[in-house]
């Protein structure tokens, strides 16, 4: 057998019966997440696995009541900043080159002619569910901890490792929407139930539950990649997802990109075969990560939240922050009051209401409604510029707090903001504004005057 390369995110343990026990184990991390090195990591194994010597591979966590949390949001916050300083004719091809390995990755370990099945207890979320529905076989626990999900959405991307093209080939389309657009979770019995899962068992007897399957000598294929799959019509995938797209449109005004992004994936990605449509996934997932709207929404509704929820629990929340979210709550109120119904028509087109006759500028290429530039970087119409002085009036808040929250703190702040001031997460928040455009254009903006030249 050829030896196994180098690993510090994984480690390996070989049982008697020829079964290879791939253990997710980040050193100095008490949850497991796909950083860069585990993703490159997890292709060499895939790549070593094509030629081993091993019944099979049963995939476990090595940390206690949980497999893995998703990515590391923190590299990709960087990776969005290395590639918007990249020269503009070269950013696509620097976006796949960057973010492709992971759903290669997953695609070479479900080809590698041996059976991998995978032992969940706790958390298998982003990467980590991808990971497990790219497993021949998996098994959850009934453990209430234990849960599947997809919550990329929520932070404004989109599943990039095959998950926007598995989930809904195991469950059907509208059992997967939930997980791919809401950021809902399985269940053990529940994903058992939707298809997404095999098996599920007490807490402790994922493992033995696995390695027995690897034993049973199974067919190491996907149900995508046996003779008998057949993929669906492309028309009947795109009817099916049209009432889906104008609810999310709807609900969104727009300003959400991941959404429509997402069902671009499966109305493009379902009636291909799976390495077509692991193409489609990230030549979509290229153009979403290159908005600012995802750059944003990490920030915010994600390194933010984190930070919010950990200080709350300790009862260290900075100093000012109720006031904080007060004062931008009521600068956001009084803008909107002053201009009337026009003011009110501008809100609901931002989002800060039910959105009503929002503008959809749809991108006859890929299908993702695009805006490029997003609307608060060209507002076109009265409305657009009523609706930008608005979130500019309540962004210039954040001014007068430049020196009360420290930088850390800033992302935990806009947090605080986006949840009960009503400040749209596709902004990022009133700081994350203030840093896009400065203090005097957000005074410019709103209509306070014009800029110092």
């Amino acid at each position: 057998m050829s030896e196994l390369p180098e690993m510090h995110e994984f480690r390996t343990e070989l049982t008697e019966d020829g079964i290879l026990h791939l253990i997710f184990d980040a050193p100095g991390r008490s949850m497991n997440v796909f950083s860069n090195r585990a993703i490159r990591e997890a292709e060499a194994f895939a790549d070593w696995l094509k030629g081993a010597e091993v019944t099979g591979v049963v995939i476990r966590s090595g940390k206690p009541g949980a497999f893995c949390a998703g990515a590391d949001l923190s590299e990709l916050s960087t990776a969005y900043d290395m590639i918007m300083a990249t020269p503009e004719a070269e950013r696509d091809a620097r976006t796949v080159e960057e973010f492709a390995p992971i759903g290669r990755a997953f695609r070479k370990l479900e080809t590698a002619g041996k059976p991998v099945a995978i032992a969940i207890n706790g958390l298998a979320l982003g990467g980590g569910c991808e990971a497990a529905l790219a497993a021949h076989y998996r098994v959850l626990t009934d453990d209430p901890s234990t849960a599947m999900g997809l919550p990329e959405s929520v932070v404004g991307l989109l599943p990039g490792g095959g998950g926007t093209q598995r989930l809904p080939r195991l469950t059907g389309i509208a059992a997967s929407l939930p997980i791919l657009l809401e950021g809902g979770r399985f269940s053990g019995e529940q994903a058992v139930r939707a298809g997404a899962a095999h098996e599920v068992v007490a807490p402790g007897q994922e493992i033995a539950a696995a390695e027995a399957w690897i034993l049973s000598s199974p067919d190491p294929r996907q149900p995508w990649d046996r003779p008998d799959w057949s993929v669906p019509d492309a028309a009947t995938v795109a009817a099916e997802l049209a009432p889906i797209r104008e609810r999310v449109l709807a609900e969104t005004g727009g300003h959400y990109p991941a959404p429509l992004a997402i069902l671009d994936c499966l109305e493009r990605g379902l009636p291909v075969d799976m390495d077509r449509a692991v193409a489609e996934e990230i030549d979509v997932f290229k153009d979403l990560v290159q908005r600012i709207e995802p750059r944003n929404m990490i920030g915010t509704m994600f390194l933010g939240r984190v930070d919010y929820d950990r200080k709350r629990r300790k009862d260290a929340l900075p100093a000012g922050l109720d006031a904080f979210v007060a004062e931008v709550k009521a600068a956001l109120q009084g803008a909107i009051r002053a201009r009337g119904a026009t003011g009110a028509d501008a809100a609901a087109f931002a989002g800060l209401a039910a959105p009503a006759s929002a503008r959809f500028d749809v991108d006859e290429a890929t299908g993702i409604a695009a805006r490029k530039p997003a609307w608060f970087d060209a507002p076109s119409d009265a409305r657009e510029t009523t609706a930008l002085a608005l979130l500019a009036a309540a962004a210039c808040a954040a001014d007068g707090y430049s020196g009360t929250f420290t930088e850390v703190d800033r992302n935990l702040a806009d947090y605080a903001a986006v949840r009960d001031s009503g400040f749209p997460a596709y902004l990022g928040g009133p700081f994350a504004m203030l840093e896009r455009y400065g203090a005097a254009r957000l005074r410019e903006m709103a209509g306070w005057g014009r800029r110092s030249r």
